[in-house]
């Protein structure tokens, strides 16, 4: 199961900008590692006007988490939920428990900040990631396929897991 998310993950990945350049490692027979170049990241905070409806939840459906691990929202048909990662020169680790409307097709994945000024103040930035730990495609599914009546962007995800004909 995990090799065939991996090799989906792989097909998805190697048309992506954000995949150009990457160095990949095996840490163990179940894991793999990858350094992902030049990742565009943006930030965010729940007390965005457009987050404030979901207020401290994520789209997993825990709450947005800012400690030694920390809340990462992404395409979850590239960096599918439960993706661990670090930043290059940052001692945290980033899971992705989150999605967003703009992030859908785009590689670009957005950083939790508890505060707005701490938001305003990572802006946008291109760092350089290592991948630790992939999630699963399939759970990204099952949190997603319920959903998918609510929102176009859902839907995009959906389908680029699937490998079907656009459902938009």
């Amino acid at each position: 199961m995990m090799k065939s998310s991996l090799l989906t993950l792989a097909a998805l990945c190697a048309g992506s900008p954000a995949c150009i350049g990457t160095t990949n490692t095996t840490a163990s027979p179940t894991q793999r590692v990858q350094r992902i170049h030049n990742v565009r990241t943006t930030a965010y905070t729940h007390t965005e006007s457009d987050h404030i409806v979901h207020g401290t939840k994520t789209a997993a459906g825990g709450n947005l988490k800012y400690g030694s691990v920390r809340s990462a929202a992404a395409d979850w048909s590239v960096y599918p939920v439960g993706t661990k990662f670090q930043i290059e020169g940052d001692p945290c680790v980033y899971e992705v428990d989150d999605y967003g409307s703009a992030l859908v097709g785009t590689g670009t994945i957005d950083i939790y900040k508890p505060s707005k000024a701490a938001m305003d103040q990572w802006g946008v930035r291109k760092v350089n990631i290592k991948v630790i730990e992939w999630g699963s495609f399939l759970k990204s599914l099952a949190i997603m396929k319920p959903r998918a009546t609510k929102a176009s962007h859902i839907r995009k995800m959906i389908q680029k897991i699937e490998g079907g004909p656009p459902n938009v």
